[in-house]
């Protein structure tokens, strides 16, 4: 009999298909699946114990859901799937670690360490600063649309035009000076020297070509350095800020207007490049002493064009920006130099300039021009400008103005006048006086308005109506060779009375019987009044003004006395039909303006007003008038082996003291005396305006070919045919200059086109 083993034999659980183990039958084969989730299944319903329903596990009994070998179920009675082990934690913990193997291999990337606490922080901050950066943007964006709805549309936003240059210029070309608001010309950066925008960058904006307008690090450094220094010392605005300040905007300092500028500077940025914005910045910055722009500048305090400064000048004139009226060199030259170091220093950081030059131009220096706003060339160019608008009507435009000027007679002029008046040893008791010099066609060669035009701007030279004294006196003696006289007709020089007026000679000497030319000569009073007795003071006043003067005059025996007032310009003007052979001159000194592209706006054609002198008495009237120059009053402003006419002219108290005086080539008008009309200490025609008008008619005939008079033989004393050899000192009218129509310069155009040499110009 075989032995019953004791108990039922083990099965062994297998992995089910959600690793589950699944209980095996006795034979090892898998037990039923129970039934799947989701899908209904046959009710058992609840077994009462001792019912067939489950029963609990008796031991030495089989497992639930497995027979003995053998056994069948009973029929008709469902069993219930038996419900599986929970697996324990130390089964969990291995499967865990086995899929966990299985995902990464045996050299798979670990799992990341928890982030520390420094990281998580600057996420945070970067995450929030990067949120604050946009609602910054934002709110600026609507602060500058705020503002900038109080500006005009921006379709009418335009950079205004700069204000338009008048540049004057002599007959050779040198420059007399510059008018407008700006005081200089528009130069194009290309034309700069590359010290000047590199000077100006290093001081002011270093990151000018790579910010867009506006510098947030320039602004914060600015912020920083001001906070350290606890006031204001450094600014943040670019260049680009700077010109929309000046451009479109106020210098009030108000937000509104700094966020106007910012809005504006943006808008330039967009619309122009970096170069045509630095361009307009360098052309109408102010720099100080009224002048707007570089060029302005570097005329002001160097006496030259901006396209001529060096290293040194140009660090000066960046300086100013700062402070141009406190740093300007003619007014601190200390705190001038001073500034110029610290730029020069500042290209050196940037990278502008070697440490080589930068040494030498902190020792080269800067000369500053002493003599601005002194010249004599002052007047001419504010006479042009009073000129410009009968020419061209309104100026919009940079022009170049050509004028008649020879600087070389300029200075001449304005050098003697100086010299007499303020540099003499000798007080004349004059302070002021006026030279104007102009040729045979009536261009103004020298027109010097006053002694010093920075202590007074009047243009004595063309404004001032002074009497005129017995300068005038020619005029008479003209008139009278008119009306039949002749320069050896006798006339008895002696006291007269006429309806109570007892007019006497300078020296209260008489001279008995004498010609009209000695009479010319010494300047005898009594002579002038009785030959303007006898041809009438109207004829006296005709031949005046057919001549040249303009001014008004009295209609009485005075006037042949020089009692009535006239300017230098039209007295010089009168006295040139003696030089020229008789023809009349409209004095000019425009003779030709264009733009600087070329482009011929006006130009003067012409000479004058055709004959106003007939032939025969412009040689008479120049023989008594040269020898005025030879033996009366005007000895000792003859020219040395050069013909030469001209009168004195001195009035009552020496109030008035003037020579007039001409050559074939050039006449030249000086008046000394004193604005206030007070007396001078006794000074005549003869003496200081006679100094003056030799020493600039000498350097104007530097190199000027020797020529006679019309109607005056080339050595006035030497004997004439036609003298008497006891009156070898008679002038006497040669016969080959009797009738005589012109001088041995013929007049350019003649006179024949009346109209042209009224209208035209010369």
């Amino acid at each position: 009999m075989t032995q019953r083993r004791n108990g039922p034999r083990r099965v062994e659980p297998t992995l089910g298909a959600a690793g589950t183990a699944r209980p095996r039958s006795a034979k090892g084969k898998p037990a039923p699946k129970a039934p799947q989730q989701g899908r209904p299944s046959r009710a058992v319903p609840p077994q009462k114990p001792g019912t067939g329903g489950p029963q609990p596990v008796r031991r030495g009994s089989p497992p639930p859901g497995t027979m003995p070998k053998g056994a069948a179920p009973k029929r008709g009675k469902a069993t219930r799937p038996p419900t599986p082990p929970r697996p324990s934690r130390k089964a969990k913990q291995q499967t865990l670690s086995a899929l966990d193997a299985a995902t990464r291999g045996p050299r798979g990337p670990k799992r990341p360490a928890k982030p520390s606490f420094l990281w998580r922080s600057a996420k945070f901050v970067a995450y929030w600063s990067v949120v604050a950066g946009i609602w910054g943007i934002l709110v600026v964006a609507g602060i500058l649309a705020y503002y900038a709805a109080h500006l005009p549309p921006a379709s009418e936003w335009a950079v205004p035009s700069r204000p338009p240059n008048v540049q004057i210029v002599a007959a050779d070309g040198s420059l007399i000076g510059n008018r407008g608001d700006t005081g200089g010309e528009a130069i194009r950066l290309e034309q700069l020297p590359p010290f000047i925008p590199e000077a100006v960058i290093a001081i002011e904006d270093r990151r000018f070509y790579s910010h867009f307008g506006i510098d947030p690090i320039g602004l914060l450094r600015a912020a920083y350095t001001n906070y350290r220094n606890g006031h204001t010392v450094q600014g943040g605005s670019t260049l680009t800020q700077q010109l929309a300040k000046n451009l479109f905007l106020n210098p009030e300092r108000t937000i509104q207007r700094k966020m106007q500028e910012v809005v504006m500077a943006l808008w330039l940025e967009a619309n122009y490049s970096k170069d045509e914005i630095l361009e307009m910045y360098l052309n109408r910055v102010y720099l100080g002493a009224g002048a707007y722009g570089v060029d302005a500048a570097a005329r002001r305090y160097f006496g030259k064009s901006a396209r001529l400064v060096n290293l040194s000048e140009a660090a000066t004139l960046a300086g100013l920006l700062k402070a141009p009226s406190r740093l300007a060199p003619t007014r601190n030259p200390a705190l001038a130099e001073q500034r110029a170091q610290i730029v020069i220093a500042a290209m050196h950081d940037a990278g502008f300039i070697t440490a080589t030059q930068a040494k030498n131009a902190l020792m080269d220096g800067i000369e500053v021009a002493g003599s601005f706003n002194r010249g004599s060339e002052n007047y001419v160019a504010d006479y042009v400008m009073e000129l410009l608008p009968s020419f061209i009507g309104s100026v919009d435009q940079d022009i170049i103005v050509d004028t008649t000027i020879d600087m070389n007679v300029q200075r001449a002029a304005e050098n003697a006048l100086r010299n007499a008046l303020l540099y003499g040893d000798k007080d004349y008791g004059a302070e002021q006086g006026a030279v104007v010099t102009l040729n045979r066609n009536g261009a103004i060669r020298a027109l010097v308005g006053g002694v010093d035009y920075r202590e007074s701007q009047y243009n004595r030279a063309v404004y001032a109506n002074r009497q005129p004294g017995s300068a005038f006196k020619p005029f008479v003696y003209l008139a009278a060779l008119e009306h039949g006289y002749r320069p050896e007709t006798i006339v008895k020089d002696r006291p007269i009375r006429i309806r109570g007026w007892s007019p006497k000679n300078y020296n209260n000497r008489y001279y008995g019987d004498v010609t009209l030319t000695k009479a010319l000569a010494k300047s005898m009073n009594s002579v002038a009044v009785q030959l303007a007795q006898k041809v009438g003071p109207g004829n006296v006043v005709r031949t005046a003004r057919r001549l040249g003067i303009t001014s008004a005059l009295t209609t009485n025996l005075s006037l042949s006395l020089g009692t009535s007032e006239v300017t230098p310009l039209e007295i010089a003007a009168a006295y040139v039909p003696f030089s020229n052979g008789g023809f009349g001159i409209v004095p000019h000194i425009v003779r030709q303006i264009r733009t600087e592209d070329g482009k011929v706006l006006y130009s003067r054609r012409g000479d004058g007003t055709g004959r106003v002198i007939a032939g025969d008495k412009v040689g008479q009237i120049n023989l008594m008038m040269a020898n005025t120059m030879e033996i009366g009053t005007g000895r000792k402003s003859a020219l040395e082996n050069r013909p030469s006419g001209g009168k004195t002219g001195t009035t009552q108290s020496s109030r008035d003291a003037w020579f007039i005086g001409y050559t074939a080539y050039l006449t030249t008008a000086v008046w000394v005396g004193n604005d206030d009309n007070s007396p001078t200490n006794k000074v005549t025609g003869g003496t200081v305006p006679a100094h003056i008008w030799h020493e600039t008619m000498e350097i104007a005939h530097n190199g000027v070919p020797i020529a006679p008079l019309p109607g005056v033989p080339l050595y006035l004393n030497t004997p004439q045919p036609m003298a008497r050899p006891d009156d070898t000192h008679r002038p006497v009218l040669p016969p080959s200059s009797v009738g005589q129509t012109a001088g041995p310069i013929p007049a350019r155009s003649g006179p024949m086109n009346l109209l042209e040499r009224i209208f035209g110009g010369g």
